[in-house]
């Protein structure tokens, strides 16, 4: 039994290369996962979009920024205790990432190689601020 059992995902982000990769990621641990690309529609999909174990948010959107949408998240009581990942480019962002209330962040291009254990780690609940050399 593995603690990707039965687990899923959530992915907002906007750009397709991006969220190809992530998809890919999950995919190899057996993890499914549904995905918020329009960003002007964040808000409706979230009401839609059952509860995820993990969500990947990107900070950097055209019509919503991931500090917003982690605001909508957060006011949502069926995301309590899931934890929101900042998964970005904009390394610079961590701090404000951390500042705003964001579980961990993983910055892009995210190591392969290391994501499954980052990802065990954030759903024990441990933080996990991951930036790539």
């Amino acid at each position: 039994m593995s603690i990707f059992d039965d687990k899923t995902a959530l992915i907002i982000e906007d750009d397709e290369m991006s969220i190809r990769v992530m998809q890919q990621l999950l995919k190899q641990i057996n993890i499914p996962a549904n995905v918020i690309w329009d960003s002007s529609k964040v808000k409706d999909q979230l009401t839609e979009t059952p509860a995820p174990d993990v969500i990947f948010l990107d900070l950097e959107m055209p019509s919503s920024n991931g500090y917003t949408v982690l605001q909508m998240i957060q006011k949502d009581s069926k995301f309590d205790g899931v934890p929101v990942v900042a998964y970005t480019t904009h390394i610079s962002h961590l701090n404000d990432a951390r500042n705003a209330g964001f579980h961990s962040f993983l910055g892009k291009p995210v190591n392969g190689r290391e994501f499954p254990t980052h990802l065990e780690k954030i759903l024990n609940g441990e933080n996990v601020w991951e930036v790539p050399m």
